[in-house]
């Protein structure tokens, strides 16, 4: 083998090895990148003027949501993660029919629906726990990164849930939460203020 010879091999190993690199060393990065826009789409929420309203609506399936300016909790989780096109109504839906039994029972269903099912608190975390990651129930801040989604017990059976964005509080210490408690699709300095029950990141594979 001449001296070129060997020098063109030596440039193509390196080369291999360069995309060995690339494929084994960042596929994170993509997926890094998938909670960064869920983070963000979740922040376009908070200019949407929302009024809380629990109540039952029946909507289209696939892709159904209540009316623009109503919602609750749990709706800013389905609506973020619509605009990254993925359809918690129908992603509940599939699961829930096919495995009815892992579900709550908390409201006396003997069925689906997908007019409220992927709207119940419960129902999204069994959800997120089956197909997603769950994540520590800490009170430490380093273990919660934009993307993730939290929910609390409010006390007397109530549930909550929101997802963690890429703002700070005033003491730069804690992310903040886009969540609807009552006054609409707001971001607050609220990750601690009740006890997480249930932390998670999802991404459809």
């Amino acid at each position: 083998m001449n001296q070129l010879t060997m020098a063109k091999h030596k440039i193509y190993k390196a080369f291999l090895l360069l995309g060995f690199f690339l494929l084994t060393s960042f596929p994170i990065a993509g997926q890094e990148n998938f909670y960064e826009r869920l983070a963000d789409s979740t922040l376009v929420l908070t200019k949407q003027k929302v009024q809380y309203d629990p109540s039952y609506f029946r909507i289209p399936y696939p892709n159904g949501d209540v009316p623009e300016n109503k919602g609750v909790c749990t709706d800013v989780v389905i609506r973020a993660y619509r605009k990254l096109g993925i359809d918690l109504q129908k992603e509940v839906h599939e699961d829930m029919k096919a495995n009815f039994a892992k579900y709550p029972k908390i409201w006396g269903m003997k069925t689906t629906d997908t007019n409220i099912d992927h709207r119940r608190v419960p129902n999204l975390m069994t959800f997120f726990s089956r197909q997603g990651t769950v994540k520590p129930k800490s009170t430490e801040i380093k273990d919660y990164a934009p993307g993730d989604i939290v929910c609390w017990d409010l006390g007397k059976g109530i549930r909550h849930i929101g997802i963690v964005v890429n703002k700070k509080s005033a003491d730069k210490q804690r992310y903040l939460i886009v969540h609807n408690i009552g006054g609409g699709q707001v971001m607050e300095d609220c990750l601690f203020r009740f006890m997480v029950i249930g932390h998670y990141r999802y991404k459809k594979d």
